[in-house]
């Protein structure tokens, strides 16, 4: 993990959500654009997936920051898609608390707003949250 020792360098502490994701983040800056994901550098957290990491560094590259600052970051629970998006909220939370100037900028592309969207219950008498047991007319 990264150091975080000296003077003259800000440490942001912040916490992004998606679904039973949450991915506790730390900003430093200035940094080196490292980004560090449960002990290990983002591109091999995620593996071979660039989908997931255009997700999470989206933030970054919305307010060129993603070679000025190190994040590391703490994710548990959920999925990868999900883990994934909660890094980005808690990234895009942590670069409003180091400028205020980007929160519109941010707020726009929805990166500040944890999307709500939870799964559904199931029901009793129903197989799933709103699948019904095979009707039978005879």
């Amino acid at each position: 993990m990264l150091e975080f020792t000296s003077q003259d360098v800000k440490v942001i502490h912040e916490v992004g959500g998606r679904k039973t994701s949450r991915v506790k983040v730390w900003l430093r800056f200035p940094g080196e654009g490292k980004i560090i994901v449960n002990d290990k550098p983002l591109e091999e957290y995620f593996g071979g997936r660039i989908f997931f990491h255009k997700i999470a560094k989206k933030p970054l590259e919305l307010t060129g920051m993603l070679d000025q600052v190190d994040v590391v970051a703490q994710a548990i629970g959920g999925g990868v898609s999900a883990q994934a998006q909660a890094l980005a909220h808690g990234i895009a939370k942590a670069l409003v608390a180091l400028k205020e100037d980007w929160r519109t900028l941010l707020k726009k592309e929805g990166l500040l707003k944890r999307d709500p969207r939870e799964k559904e219950r199931k029901k009793y008498g129903l197989k799933r949250a709103r699948r019904a047991p095979q009707y039978s007319k005879r």
